[in-house]
């Protein structure tokens, strides 16, 4: 899917759209793809309407992207990430359905540093995924033209949003880190390695100053080496009981699937 939306198979967003409504029933234009995924969901008993999700955020990717507000970049996030954590409890073979918000907030958390790391690469391509009230509504523009410019002040507007969209992240990074003892131990393990390897992602950023205009920020060898030492050692706290799903993390996702 989403190669599909990035343009790498031909016709990759018709087709997108084609499943979307195939999959909803309003369309019974075949897609080669199709009986595979619907015999894959109901093997795994995924559930549609997070397919559906997860597309529309892909689709939404497709045109110049604006983000107006903080819960328009949750809903966003949801969408684009949430909906794999949800699918990723029915892959590893999770049961326990309040597993399901610490997936969805993990997976927010993932994307939200994904946002932080790439803010100029997304300009250069027409999309500013941090919201216009953190930035003045700052435009793709006036943003490719901060990161040319040592002297723009916009530069530090920016930093300063990425900061709070750190911040927001650690919050989700905590409720989806405490919902992986729900995962049997070599899935908590494995998804515990590439959480805190995204997280470490952000703390780089944050303890240079947020430099967004000098492009991504990537993590060594060694700082993945101890982020899995990090995962590992988390281990031996899964037997103490997770503490309740903070619902406030969802108010702003209410009337997608299986939010809290």
């Amino acid at each position: 899917l989403d190669d599909m939306a990035d343009g790498d198979i031909v016709n990759g967003p018709d087709r997108l759209q084609n499943i979307r409504s195939n999959l909803l029933g309003q369309s019974l234009v075949g897609d080669p793809i199709i009986l595979d995924m619907k015999s894959f969901i109901r093997s795994k008993n995924i559930s549609v309407e997070v397919i559906v999700s997860l597309i529309d955020g892909l689709l939404d990717d497709q045109n110049a992207v604006a983000l107006e507000d903080q819960d328009a970049l949750l809903r966003y996030s949801y969408r684009v990430a949430g909906t794999v954590g949800l699918m990723m409890c029915n892959l590893l073979g999770c049961t326990n359905k309040a597993a399901l918000a610490h997936a969805i907030d993990l997976g927010i958390a993932m994307q939200l540093t994904n946002i932080a790391r790439d803010v100029r690469e997304d300009a250069l391509m027409g999309r500013r995924y941090l919201p216009g009230t953190w930035i003045n509504n700052m435009s793709v523009d006036k943003i490719n033209t901060a990161a040319g410019s040592t002297a723009a002040p916009d530069r530090a507007v920016i930093s300063a949003a990425i900061a709070q969209l750190l911040q927001c992240a650690e919050t989700y990074y905590e409720s989806g880190l405490s919902g992986l003892a729900y995962l049997p131990v070599r899935a908590h393990l494995a998804i515990a390695v590439a959480a805190k390897v995204y997280r470490r992602i952000g703390l780089q950023i944050s303890a240079k100053g947020h430099p967004w205009y000098e492009g991504r920020e990537v993590t060594s060898s060694r700082a993945k080496l101890a982020c899995s030492l990090q995962a590992i050692n988390c281990l031996s706290g899964r037997w103490n009981t997770v503490p309740p799903h903070n619902s406030s993390l969802h108010l702003a996702l209410q009337g997608l699937p299986h939010v809290h």
